[in-house]
């Protein structure tokens, strides 16, 4: 599921029994862009999840009949869905068995909907980045004759000379050269090469790929091998190999 190169909001379903509380939550959610359904229970959520498809569930712990932690786990054991547990203020435990059962994160109530609104687009996010068959590959990288060294983390020129880059340039270069040919947008971006700890803001991507264009391109003004992809984010052209 990449949302970031999909023409259609992502689809939330909101399962909590409270009436006051889904309504809100629903309210909130689609103010902020996002496709919602709500369901009061474990029953409608199946009936929910068989008719649409789903891009993240948002799960309330305590539900009639079988609870939010049981469910969690019996989503986890065949579906990567991304589920959000909401758990009351104070109950640690259930939160932490929510983590441990495949819950990607949590929110006690009552919440900030800021902070709510934040989790779900982080939870998205990560949800969105995509496999990459280096991702945890220590060997260097090559394109178009320049080298990539994760652990030196030191990149070549076709000459064998050293470019220096900053920490956040080697650290976006890298996400770029894991995940060659394909478009990744902003959010993206930021999660393959800061994580959620990442300071910068959407622009600062734009200003990191600037400064790199700087050190690798031929031309910076017409980039060849970081281009833009309008309204999408950016794309790495070259074909990348790994030593």
């Amino acid at each position: 599921m990449l949302y970031g190169r999909m023409n259609r909001a992502p689809h939330i379903l909101v399962v909590e029994d409270d009436r006051e509380i889904r309504t809100m939550l629903s309210r909130l959610l689609q103010k902020h862009g996002y496709r919602v359904t709500v369901s009061e229970d474990g029953r409608a959520m199946e009936r929910a999840l068989a008719s649409s498809r789903i891009d993240l569930l948002l799960l309330d712990v305590m539900l009639p009949g079988e609870d939010g932690l049981s469910i969690c786990r019996r989503i986890r054991a065949d579906s990567k869905m991304p589920i959000i547990m909401l758990t009351a203020a104070g109950d640690t435990p259930a939160r932490v068995v929510g983590l441990e059962m495949g819950a990607d994160d949590y929110i006690a109530k009552p919440f900030d909907p800021t902070e709510l609104i934040a989790r779900t687009k982080a939870v998205l996010r990560r949800a969105t980045a995509l496999p990459s068959r280096w991702e945890q590959a220590s060997a260097p990288l090559c394109f178009l004759g320049w080298r990539i060294d994760p652990v030196a983390r030191e990149l070549h020129d076709p000459s064998g000379a050293r470019v220096r880059l900053t920490s956040a340039e080697f650290d976006l270069l890298l996400a770029f050269c894991r995940h060659p040919q394909i478009v990744l947008n902003r959010d993206q971006l930021l999660d393959l090469s800061q994580g959620r700890a990442g300071g910068p803001l959407d622009r600062g991507i734009d200003i990191l790929v600037s400064r790199i264009r700087r050190k690798i391109e031929e031309n910076p003004r017409a980039p060849e091998i970081i281009k833009t992809v309008r309204t999408g984010g950016y794309i790495f052209t070259p074909l990348v190999v790994s030593e």
